[in-house]
């Protein structure tokens, strides 16, 4: 992209996982209100389920997560009681017994449970769900506390696919992020991972890192791409101190500037490419024979609070402290005080805190932006027509394009929008125009790139 654009549109915007986006949730939606929503699910829909265990070893200070550090198990234990008696009342609330066909552990690091809990959670999830046959079930995995054991202990419960946190192999950005992981810990976990049948591995990398560089960036995606994974993300890192306070133990002067990390963002994407994957919306890329390549090709492709995925399902269950969930009535959030959580279940009663109901027009626009999010592209009539809604309103909102149409970066068409390869690096700035509650500038969110 020319440098002359990259600080014009490298703008304050969200990521649009959601929409409305987090920031936009509010008190008013308890735990009645999510209870209420959760009894008047369709009993045939089928569910995906976020499980957040909010506890790590050790702080990586380029996190972003919600996350306590323990070095004592005991914490992390009566934190899974609480998941595990959150499950049981989430199942409570439900019409019937309803079937899931994606479970996700995130965090935290779900790596930091002992193998056995680690079973005795999926074991727990199958008797208040009916998790599908081909049910997909994945975990974020932390290869510094992941042993063999552990890796068994998955796959003999059925775990489908682990997305391995990488981050970049160099030790000097390592050491400067506070997570030392040596390359040979990551290749004894894929090497655990394929022996005792865990199919699929994930790889997250990350740019904009300290002291990283073109050239090291470069390295650690040949390196990763040596284990042969089927999906690698490349995320840009998003440096928010003001939220995250341990972020300020990172040097900032150590920091790419914006033309370097540019840089790495477009030659670790090309090396990417070159070396036979398919690029997947922003950050993602995927085999050419994978699911979510597949998904892309045939305009299938979802964006959830994970990322991209092929998970279409209408309700997402998010499960633990600062769990967010999506339902056709709209959004909720679990608090996020680890205390709190553990209070409000003990009590018997959902730990939802936050969270937006949403109306015609917020399904709407979020169709809008999704589709443009995910197909770098948005048929502005066609979406508009499965919402029995007029475009025209939006003729206002598609002129605030034209700057990006002038600098090349996007096409419009009627009502028909195309972002350019040079464009799509920037379908976040392009997808805002869409979104009514934010305002200009907004400080709350990372840089678009």
């Amino acid at each position: 992209m020319r440098r002359d654009l990259t600080a014009k549109y490298d703008l304050r915007v969200p990521r649009y996982t959601s929409y409305p986006t987090a920031p936009h949730f509010h008190p008013g939606i308890g735990p009645d209100q999510y209870g209420k929503w959760l009894s008047q699910l369709d009993p045939a829909t089928e569910l995906s389920l976020y499980l957040h265990i909010a506890y790590c070893a050790e702080m990586c200070w380029f996190c972003g997560c919600h996350t306590k550090i323990t070095r004592k198990y005991a914490p992390v234990a009566t934190y899974l009681e609480a998941l595990l008696a959150e499950v049981e009342l989430v199942a409570k609330h439900l019409p019937a017994k309803m079937a899931a066909r994606h479970v996700h552990f995130g965090g935290g690091s779900p790596t930091i449970l002992t193998p056995e809990d680690f079973v005795r959670t999926v074991e727990t999830l199958r008797q208040h769900f009916i998790l599908k046959p081909d049910a997909e079930i994945a975990v974020e995995l932390d290869p510094r506390t992941a042993d063999e054991t552990y890796v068994q202990a998955m796959a003999s419960v059925g775990v489908t696919r682990a997305s391995i946190g990488v981050q970049d192999f160099d030790p000097k950005v390592q050491e400067a992020i506070n997570r030392i992981q040596p390359y040979d810990v990551t290749a004894n976990v894929i090497e655990w991972l394929r022996r005792h049948g865990v199919p699929e591995i994930n790889l997250d990398l990350v740019y904009g890192l300290p002291y990283q560089t073109v050239d090291g960036l470069l390295d650690t995606i040949d390196k990763a791409h040596g284990f042969k994974p089927r999906r690698i993300a490349l995320f840009g890192y998003a440096h928010v101190p003001w939220m995250k306070k341990h972020q300020r133990l990172i040097p900032e002067a150590a920091l790419p500037d914006t033309d370097t990390r540019w840089d790495q963002y477009e030659l670790g994407t090309k090396r990417l490419e070159d070396l036979g994957y398919v690029k997947i919306g922003l950050d993602h890329f995927a085999a050419p024979d994978d699911p979510l390549a597949i998904a892309l090709s045939e305009k299938r492709l979802h964006r959830n609070f994970q990322g991209y995925t092929t998970d279409s399902a209408d309700v997402l269950v998010g499960l633990g402290a600062s769990g967010i969930g999506s339902l056709p009535q709209g959004y909720v959030a679990n608090v996020g005080e680890t205390h709190h959580y553990l209070d409000a279940i003990r009590a018997g009663r959902l730990a939802t805190s936050r969270g937006v109901a949403m109306d015609a027009d917020d399904h709407l626009r979020r169709d809008l932006i999704m589709s443009l999010m995910c197909d770098l592209e948005l048929d502005v009539d066609a979406v508009c027509a499965r919402h029995n809604a007029d475009p025209a309103q939006f003729d206002h909102d598609l002129t605030k394009l034209a700057p990006m149409m002038e600098d090349g970066l996007a096409r419009l068409n009627g009502r028909h929008i195309v972002m350019t390869d040079d464009g799509r690096t920037l379908v976040r700035a392009a997808a805002a125009i869409f979104d009514k509650y934010l305002k200009k500038g907004e400080q709350r969110h990372s840089k678009a790139v």
